[in-house]
């Protein structure tokens, strides 16, 4: 059978534009990808990217501090978003136009529409166009979840606070992962009166437990106004806002409510079950190590297989696709001792196993300091620094590290190229401190801080 295409990409995210890319431009396939929205997916348009902008332009009120305590003649006035969010919506224009470039540069034909399963080899989009290929790729993402309550319409998710007018004056965040950690510390940061709700016993479930109580604590003493063990109950709206009736007795009104509860598959209306393809309990595609689904000419990659959702991950899955299937080199996407950051104030950086994950699985060392660093030592505040490292007692292997820092993201990059080598605690040792810094740390700690 003659198939129009050699590879149909539904989804113009990380992964999907990166599978595209190289299967056209490397392997010389002629392939399609359909997007409904903007080209760049979650982490160009409403994630990653826009994101970081908003922790680099937060964290300016500090730094104005900061530089007065050093003897700096600086004034700082209030944020001004009207300022801000047109350079942001340009950025994002500019690299939406850099993900264009690079497939039409590689030859890729890029459809604006929706794109759904037929069959196994079919795709159908919402222009009315229908197009056949060898092998179809499922790179859709995923999206916020929202609990269905009386009132969730009225309330916000993180996609929407990039299309903002305007900032409000306060807010609710309800929610305990990465997505509301950072915005809880970004929207404090820009002068927006922040509370945040979290219905379990500390945020940033799924980290360690002694670096996320180290981030709550140090969140709390910037301004965030957090509550764990706490949940809705009642939303309704009213002049100035929505009021909010919560577990622990109180209501107060928000001029905005944002739920960042977490995010789920993108995958109802594809036609992927109708198509034979087996989906998990939560909707996310079902793959194997080479993010092959149950039907052999329908592969998936990134957020909608809910393996690691990570937008290096993502990418990496789309590259070892295409060597699989257009390269004739199988190759299993690397999802172990994968790093990643939660941009709060201050970071989280870590890789590896947390103290709890290595503690169930074998004897081991735990090396931790806490102490305050000497930049903001100096301006007067009372920023604490915490580095971790977990070790294995039996090879000496270094099983994690956890770092809470300004600019921890950048340092556990750097760890994580050891660890991913199986360096020891020795291999740190003998590594000579570069002074002074934070990061020096990680090579002095001599003595164990406990065993498990």
């Amino acid at each position: 059978m003659a198939f129009d295409y050699d590879l149909f990409v539904i989804g113009g995210g990380s992964g999907g534009v990166r599978a595209a890319r190289l299967a056209a431009s490397e392997a010389g396939a002629k392939v399609a990808l359909a997007e409904e929205y903007r080209m760049g997916g979650t982490c160009v348009i409403r994630g990653c990217v826009p994101k970081k902008l908003m922790v680099f332009a937060s964290g300016y009120k500090e730094q104005f501090e900061d530089a007065r305590a050093y003897g700096w003649d600086v004034r700082d006035g209030a944020f001004d978003w009207n300022t801000f969010h047109p350079k942001l919506r340009a950025e994002l224009d500019r690299l939406e136009g850099i993900y264009r470039n690079v497939l039409a540069n590689a030859g890729v034909e890029v459809f604006d529409a929706r794109a759904t399963l037929k069959d196994a080899h079919t795709v159908a989009l919402s222009t009315g166009e229908t197009f056949t290929a060898k092998h179809i790729l499922v790179a859709t993402g995923g999206h916020p979840f929202k609990p269905e309550m009386e009132g969730i319409e009225h309330t916000i998710s993180s996609n929407e606070v990039f299309l903002w007018d305007r900032l409000p004056k306060s807010i609710l965040i309800v929610g305990g992962g990465f997505i509301a950690c950072e915005f809880a510390c970004i929207l404090n940061g820009m002068g927006v009166e922040v509370t945040q709700f979290y219905r379990g016993a500390q945020i940033l479930r799924g980290f360690d437990d002694e670096a996320r109580g180290h981030v709550a604590e140090q969140m709390k003493e910037r301004g965030v106004d957090l509550h764990v063990g706490t949940d809705v109950l009642e939303i309704r709206k009213v002049e100035g806002g929505l009021r909010v009736k919560c577990t622990n007795g109180t209501e107060r009104v928000y001029e905005q409510v944002m739920y960042a509860t977490g995010r789920v598959p993108n995958t109802a209306g594809l036609g992927l079950e109708e198509a034979g393809v087996k989906l998990g309990r939560k909707g996310e595609i079902l793959v194997d190590d080479y993010s092959q689904t149950s039907v052999p000419s329908i592969y998936a990659v990134g957020d909608v297989t809910d393996r690691i959702n990570l937008t290096p991950v993502a990418i990496r899955e789309g590259a070892a696709f295409v060597e699989t299937v257009f390269k004739g080199n199988p190759t299993k996407p690397d999802h172990e001792l994968v790093a990643s950051a939660v941009f709060t104030q201050p970071e989280l950086g870590t890789v590896g196993l947390t103290e709890e994950e290595a503690a169930e699985q074998e004897p081991i060392e735990v090396y931790s300091a806490s102490f305050r660093a000497m930049q903001t030592l100096f301006a007067g505040r009372d920023d604490r620094v915490m580095m971790k490292l977990i070790v294995s007692k039996a090879t000496r292997k270094v099983l994690g590290c956890h770092i809470v820092a300004d600019h921890a993201g950048e340092m556990i990059q750097l760890a994580a190229i050891a660890i991913k080598m199986g360096a020891t605690k020795e291999d740190f040792d003998r590594t000579v401190a570069v002074h002074p810094t934070m990061s020096e740390e990680l090579v002095t700690m001599k003595t164990p801080t406990r065993t498990a």
